[in-house]
């Protein structure tokens, strides 16, 4: 079964990615596939393995949009340490924790099996894909090691050894509060469906449309689909009617029988969820302007027809100030609602750049046995054919603040956002 499963996996992968003519020759899927059939017929193969093995063939593809799992009723059979890091020069700091109570937020990871920081970086650049360490992930590294030397805020080091836990279940948090009587604070993890959104809108419609300054938090959003968003872009631009320029985003969409088959399918069980008069519309258009009318026909520039790339929004007085606080965890749908957010003269961002993984997006989802799943792109950015190699990744901000370990201890960029938003209020800020 695994073995055929992965064989499917390359097909698609060969023929169905939106990536597959520009990576053609990147991956090597034998050995890969020599391993799993090994394994298998020795019955030595468990999921976790599977899973590990398909994983790292899809690093060959250098890209982050891409993801093999397990799908949500098996998660509990998906693993890992229990935390997370973030390098700042040869160190690992220890930023957040699920599971793993032996650690604590600030501490620092010297080594991993006595290799120190400055080597493991070089010899995991293929799953780190960054050369920026604030970008890094080691989420595919850690995994790899049994024994972790840590110091903790006194300096004192020990030797902790590495256990895999469940992975932690997401919990959503789509939130208004207010921080002062002038400004409020929205965070907004994913945009995977507008019902919270809309929801979170509704609710507080009198605060926002009343309040100066509006702060928002997508530095750790998941993305999921610009329609999501819809209800929120009229408070983002100042009144009247606003031209959004929206060629940067020109694509052209892999339409083979496969993609559209399964993107329709997707499509039309999304339909029977989703309330929202726009989002449904906005469905049903790219269902028919685009997987029903080009399915069988390859790649398609689905900005032929609509060359201006473009689209408006009638904005509203207030907010009059908004802060967009990003990092590099903010991602797909994510980095597109940070880009319309620049366009936008009352929009100020702040933070790192974005993840910067819609050169191949539009997501297809392939499911095995009940059970696993691949999310591979379907869509091209037609910039990549005249992009200079080495561009860095993302959405850059209007004021970079650089990550250093004072983010563990203090929210440095909600401080830089207040600390804007008063003195654009007193006249006294320009940047």
């Amino acid at each position: 079964m695994y073995t055929e499963i992965f064989r499917e996996l390359v097909n698609i992968m060969h023929h169905d990615y939106s990536g597959y003519i520009d990576k053609k020759g990147w991956d090597k899927p034998s050995p890969y596939e020599d391993r799993i059939r090994s394994l298998e017929s020795n019955n030595d193969l468990m999921v976790s393995d599977f899973l590990e093995i398909v994983q790292d063939y899809l690093l060959d593809f250098k890209d982050p949009h891409l993801s093999f799992g397990l799908i949500e009723k098996h998660s509990q059979e998906e693993f890992d340490n229990g935390f997370r890091v973030r390098r700042h020069k040869d160190k690992l700091y220890i930023t957040a924790i699920t599971n793993e109570n032996r650690l604590n937020l600030g501490e620092v990871i010297l080594s991993l099996d006595q290799l120190p920081i400055s080597e493991l970086i070089e010899k995991h650049q293929r799953e780190l894909m960054e050369t920026k360490a604030e970008r890094e992930d080691w989420r595919r590294v850690i995994p790899k090691y049994n024994l972790a030397e840590v110091m903790d805020a006194k300096g004192d080091i020990r030797l902790i050894e590495l256990k895999k836990y469940e992975k932690a279940e997401y919990k959503r948090q789509h939130t208004i509060r207010k921080i002062d009587h002038d400004t409020l604070l929205m965070t907004l993890s994913d945009f995977w469906e507008p019902a919270p959104i809309d929801q979170l809108l509704e609710a507080h419609k009198d605060l926002l449309e009343n309040t100066s300054n509006l702060i928002i938090d997508v530095r750790t959003n998941l993305g999921g689909s610009t329609l999501s968003y819809k209800a929120l872009e009229k408070y983002l631009f100042p009144k009247g009617t606003n031209k959004i320029d929206f060629t940067f985003y020109n694509m052209k969409v892999n339409c083979t029988n496969r993609n559209a088959d399964l993107i329709i399918k997707a499509i039309d069980e999304e339909l029977e969820t989703i309330e929202n008069e726009e989002y449904r519309e906005g469905l049903k258009q790219w269902k028919e302007q685009t997987w029903e009318r080009y399915r069988g026909k390859g790649f398609v520039n689905f900005d032929d027809e609509n060359s201006d790339s473009g689209f408006e929004v009638t904005g509203l007085d207030f907010p009059e100030n908004i802060v967009v606080l990003t990092d590099n965890y903010c991602g797909s749908a994510g980095d597109i609602f940070v880009y319309l957010c620049k366009q936008s003269p009352k929009v100020v961002v702040i933070g790192r750049p974005t993840m910067g993984v819609n050169d191949y997006s539009n997501l297809s989802e392939m499911v095995w046995d009940d059970r696993f799943k691949l999310m591979y792109a379907t869509s091209r950015l037609t910039q990549l054919d005249h992009r200079k190699a080495g561009a860095e990744q993302g959405i850059k901000p209007d004021i970079y603040i650089p990550w250093t370990p004072k983010h563990v201890e203090a929210d440095i960029d909600l401080e830089e956002a207040i600390k804007l938003l008063q003195e654009k209020t007193t006249g006294g800020y320009v940047y």
